[in-house]
């Protein structure tokens, strides 16, 4: 029960995080809540695969992302909106700021002049999270182009679940 409260917590501000980054990106109003919904499901697939099975953070995020970037493809047809208007807010919400934020904290103790506190551990930590802030970054990046990789020579109009025109 305790897990199912926090996805609901991790779904409801994943939506508006992906809703107010839409709208500093000038999203148009009528895909707002599509980037809302990509946010929040590709951040919760996120939550879920880490926090409920156990899966490594950065499998984690590339699901999600890859969740973002196929959807994001489809509804794109569907509105008649490049894709990117609505996938770049929604993949905001899984930047691993915390692990940046440790990152830069550990190298600004590493060049402190004193070196006081400087241990052989603090060096170990700032690279660890260099590495997986810089990994996650990159799995963003490969995550929401998988979608636009693999629907690149064929249109996802052609799909017989996205197209209208199919049915005849």
């Amino acid at each position: 029960m305790e897990l199912f409260l926090h996805f609901l917590k991790d779904f409801f501000f994943a939506f508006f995080v992906a809703i107010g980054f839409a709208s500093l990106f000038n999203t148009p109003k009528k895909v707002l809540l599509i980037a809302g919904l990509l946010g929040s499901l590709g951040h919760s697939l996120k939550f879920l695969l880490h926090e409920g099975i156990g899966l490594g953070l950065i499998t984690s995020t590339l699901s999600g992302t890859v969740l973002i970037g196929l959807l994001g493809i489809v509804l794109a047809h569907r509105v008649h909106t490049p894709p990117v208007v609505f996938t770049m807010p929604a993949c905001i919400t899984m930047i691993p700021g915390l692990y940046a934020y440790r990152t830069m904290l550990g190298f600004i103790k590493l060049t402190d002049e004193s070196g006081l506190s400087r241990t052989t551990q603090d060096l170990e930590n700032t690279v660890h999270y260099f590495v997986l802030t810089a990994s996650l970054l990159f799995t963003l990046a490969i995550g929401i182009s998988i979608g636009v990789l693999l629907f690149r020579q064929d249109s996802v109009k052609m799909l017989k679940f996205v197209s209208k025109k199919n049915k005849s």
